[in-house]
């Protein structure tokens, strides 16, 4: 593969994780603070539309591998006939519409839209890895292209949210008595405008930010679609037949090195979620660091964008499993800045979180294509299996992180959580802390015990590639 399908490969993977990384970090605050629907209409939002997202990963697998070859392949079809629905379902979830009582359900269809439609997208794009080149080392660094990419897309969306939207959420009209030292003191001044209104400049400069990404969205799709060639198995005999989508998903589900990958990463991308979700809640309601909030996550990212090269490396030379490692270093400082809200600690606590979080972006993509050599291996004359393997694994991530939000904005309303106000109560503030804090750190680790059965080292890597060069 040369370096120019390798780069074009990767910049089409971008936009999806802009935009994704935009809903991750503010869906959650805009649907509170912005659109004023209650934690618990939230936590249906978030949760129902990742269920429909997870849903459709099985639907557009089984669908995707019934797809004919075409001239631009079987997979690119799919990438770009999704792309122009997509940018108008993610346009509108971030648009405040001039009813009050209508909005869950208009924030439910747009998001369960939006989250359904990037499947389309993620599932061809993640399998089209396969489709590049039957060489692990071509296919190692094209993950290792597309993650560093991703997370500078991550990076660009969040950097380019906050910054747009961070006048929305910067509350002048909260002053503080300095004679009292009682929640009382925080009070709204009358004259302060209401963010819930259509025409209000919280709600302009979300729809600003949701049109700018919209337009990175389509630049990525075109260079993928001008850069890169999908390419079938050259060594594939005309006697293989593909697996039936039912019978694939079964033996995927009883191939037990996927098994291990999926639930180990499955914890861990969860705590991911759950950090990014609350993240912007925190720093606004229970650190103090309201007004840094878009710097922290900037800085977050930029660090995992710098450390993805690095992760690249150290698991080229000491092998996947070992890099796993690098995932756990959030957790100390995680809990640290939790009991110790002090702003130099912030910035450091973002800037290893971003380490730990491109560790765990990089290495289950990377992992995922040896496990689908694995089972290639054992079933030698089966194709169209990789969209199989992609979309359950989509779907799986996807289910746990719909979960995960879906409790935290539930557990935000029992706590009594109410949009708009300058101080909430210490319920809220104790929940925000353990979000960030202790659950993450708890799956982390269950998430890392369950990767230390994982059968795949890089001493089978090596005879798997041969095995599969003899079949070939």
């Amino acid at each position: 593969l040369s370096m120019c399908s390798k780069l074009c490969y990767a910049i089409g993977g971008a936009p999806n994780q802009v935009a994704g990384s935009a809903a991750s970090f503010f869906l959650q605050i805009y649907l509170l603070d912005i659109a004023h629907i209650t934690p618990f209409h939230a936590s249906l939002v978030l949760f129902i539309g990742k269920a429909s997202g997870a849903v459709t990963d099985p639907v557009a697998g089984f669908f995707i591998s019934k797809s004919r070859w075409t001239k631009i392949g079987r997979l690119m079809p799919w990438v770009l006939a999704c792309t122009p629905f997509t940018i108008v379902s993610y346009f509108f979830m971030w648009y405040l519409p001039p009813f009050a009582s209508g909005r869950v359900a208009w924030y439910l269809t747009f998001h369960c839209l939006f989250q359904a439609l990037t499947t389309l997208f993620q599932v061809p794009y993640s399998a089209l890895t396969m489709f590049l080149s039957t060489d692990q080392k071509d296919r190692d660094s094209a993950t290792a292209y597309r993650m560093t990419m991703e997370v500078l897309g991550t990076l660009i969306g969040a950097a380019l949210q906050g910054q747009i939207v961070a006048s929305a959420h910067v509350s002048p009209h909260c002053t503080v008595n300095p004679s009292l030292n009682t929640t009382d003191s925080w009070h709204d001044t009358p004259s302060s405008p209401d963010p819930s209104d259509p025409l209000s400049h919280q709600a302009r400069v979300y729809m600003v930010a949701a049109g700018v990404i919209a337009g990175v969205y389509l630049l990525g799709i075109v260079v993928l679609f001008l850069g890169v060639k999908e390419r079938d198995d050259p060594y594939a005999l005309n006697s293989d037949r593909a697996i039936p989508f039912c019978k694939g998903l079964a033996l995927t589900m009883k191939h037990g090195p996927y098994v291990k990958l999926t639930a180990s990463f499955l914890l861990i991308s969860t705590a991911v979620q759950l950090e990014q979700g609350n993240f912007v809640l925190f720093c606004t309601h229970a650190s103090g660091l309201r007004n840094h909030f878009q710097y922290l996550v900037v800085t977050i990212l930029v660090s995992a964008v710098v450390s993805v090269p690095f992760w690249q490396k150290f698991l080229q030379r000491f092998g996947k499993k070992c890099a796993a490692c690098g995932i756990s270093w959030m957790i100390p400082f995680a809990v640290m800045l939790v009991t110790i809200p002090n702003l130099i600690l912030a910035y450091f606590v973002a800037f290893i979180s971003g380490l730990s979080i491109a560790a765990s972006l990089l290495l289950p993509w990377s992992m995922l294509p040896d496990v689908v050599d694995n089972f290639r291996l054992q079933n030698p004359h089966g194709k169209g299996h990789e969209t199989i393997f992609y979309s359950s694994y989509v779907f799986f991530t996807k289910m746990s992180a719909g979960i995960g939000l879906g409790i935290s904005a539930a557990g935000l309303e029992f706590t009594g959580y109410k949009p708009g106000i300058c101080r909430q109560s210490d319920d809220v503030i104790l929940t925000l802390k353990l979000l960030i804090g202790a659950v993450p750190a708890i799956l982390i680790l269950l998430g890392l015990f369950i990767l230390l059965f994982y059968p795949i080292t890089e001493e089978s890597r090596k005879e798997t590639k041969l095995a599969l060069e003899e079949l070939r």
